[in-house]
């Protein structure tokens, strides 16, 4: 019986083979964005889409991914830790915009203070990685699609996006894909820059998706 195209990945995917982790992320990650979803109400669709939270976790475990620091037997052992981390990001998200939906709920639908309170609720430390994430990024991105990003910036959807811009929604998705692909080199280059040469390797698999 011919085993799913996912399971002749695992063995690739273990000994960081770049063009293995690309084919997983593309097999993998529309399952992740429906399972981000069903579990988003419509308050929290208004603040970050599933697209937000699936490519946050991918960039965070490519490090990881292309260290060969994890090994899975089976495909089911991989969706299921991929599933782990997608979950744990989307607890993240939903704690840091929980103030921001009540004080709206509180205050009305005013757009302005909206977008205001929502920028107010991260508080100053998280505005300030924020903005330092998005200047690298913004310095990763080519000038042709730096309306793209920042449309994203604003919060808008993927569909919004590839309407605005004239692009396919599956073009977009791959843009930033390319864009959290950059990201997370430029930033692992930098740790192990920076990190005396015995703390070179990589955190336990807890610390990288919590």
């Amino acid at each position: 019986m011919k085993a799913p195209p996912l399971e002749h990945l695992l063995h690739l995917l273990g000994n960081g083979d770049p063009e293995a982790i690309e084919k997983v992320f593309v097999d993998v990650a529309p399952g992740l964005r429906s399972l981000v979803r069903r579990r988003m109400s419509k308050a929290l669709r208004s603040k970050f889409d599933s697209e937000d939270v699936v490519l946050s976790v991918w960039t965070d475990l490519l490090s990881g991914f292309r260290e060969g620091r994890w090994t899975f037997g089976t495909a089911g052992e991989l969706r299921a830790f991929l599933m782990t981390a997608t979950r744990r990001r989307l607890i993240d998200r939903v704690r840091q915009h929980r103030r921001a939906i009540e004080r709206e709920r509180t205050l009305g639908p005013d757009k302005d203070v909206v977008g205001q309170l929502t920028s107010a609720a991260a508080g100053p430390s998280a505005v300030a990685r924020g903005n330092e994430l998005w200047r690298q990024l913004q310095a990763l991105c080519p000038p042709a699609h730096r309306e793209l990003l920042n449309l994203k910036r604003q919060g808008l959807p993927l569909a919004e996006i590839a309407a605005r811009t004239g692009l396919h929604a599956s073009s977009v998705r791959r843009i930033l894909y390319d864009l959290a692909k950059r990201l997370a080199t430029t930033q692992a280059a930098d740790q192990a820059a920076a990190a005396p040469e015995d703390e070179r390797c990589g955190p336990p698999l807890g610390g990288a998706i919590q």
